[in-house]
């Protein structure tokens, strides 16, 4: 790292749209803090593109303090990536562990990582603040109750952000996909079941890549400092709406 690089830190870096996300920064001049768990993901990152890894969990406030203080005083850019849904069971049979784990990583890891970072944001002078939510932060559907709350609960803390930074030198984004596949989201929302995550997908023509998030997130990070990109709802063209999709490909 020479320090003329701004620094941008993205938690949740070890597959999907968080290591697309650590890539399309590196190519835009970066340092790259990549932040996961899988300590064998980000290490391969970080030597792919000239950054840093730093194994966290976004869950552990011990563990973020330990990313805090490896990112350093000054930081340009956090992306809290870091997320998950977990089962599609209507709220009658609904897992309460399961909703925990959910509001635990999409809400409060959310809120470890920004506390523990927001100094070094301000102390940049003008930094950006890329919360990642989703399309279900928005509309409500049948069978995702505990994840489309902590969602909710990913967008209001965005909105508060912006209300309650006002007046210092960050800018506060919440990024919201629609369908994007990637090599996790859905296996991981299915306990592994590989045959329930691939009709998640079946019949689109051209779901959403990680990739196409990522270009979104850091064309958000390198606007004018004098612009601040509330909102970006991105959605594959076969998606009008959760519920909406077309099949016919």
């Amino acid at each position: 790292m020479t320090e003329s690089r701004k620094i941008a830190v993205v938690t949740g870096a070890s597959s999907g749209i968080g290591a697309a996300t650590a890539r399309r920064l590196a190519d835009a001049g970066y340092d790259v803090v990549c932040a996961a768990r899988r300590a064998d993901r980000i290490d391969e990152l970080a030597k792919e593109i000239d950054g840093r890894a730093v194994v966290c969990d976004v869950t552990d406030p011990e563990s973020v303090a330990e990313l805090a203080a490896t990112a350093g005083d000054r930081i340009d850019v956090l992306v809290n990536n870091a997320g998950g849904a977990f089962g599609l069971d209507p709220v009658a049979d609904a897992d309460p562990e399961q909703w925990r784990q959910m509001y635990d990583v999409n809400v409060l890891g959310l809120l470890h990582v920004t506390k523990a970072l927001l100094p070094a944001l301000i102390a940049s002078g003008d930094g950006v603040l890329i919360n990642i939510g989703s399309i279900a932060g928005r509309v409500a559907y049948e069978g995702g109750a505990g994840y489309t709350a902590a969602k909710h609960g990913t967008a209001v803390v965005t909105e508060t952000l912006r209300l309650e930074l006002l007046g210092q030198p960050v800018r506060v984004t919440e990024v919201a996909p629609g369908m994007v596949r990637t090599e996790g989201f859905a296996l991981t929302r299915f306990g592994g079941d590989e045959e329930k995550a691939d009709a998640v997908y079946a019949g689109v023509d051209a779901p959403l890549t990680a990739d196409d998030i990522a270009d979104c997130i850091t064309w958000v990070a390198t606007r004018p400092s004098h612009v601040n990109v509330d909102l970006l709802v991105v959605k594959p063209r076969a998606q009008a709406a959760q519920h909406k999709v077309d099949r016919s490909g």
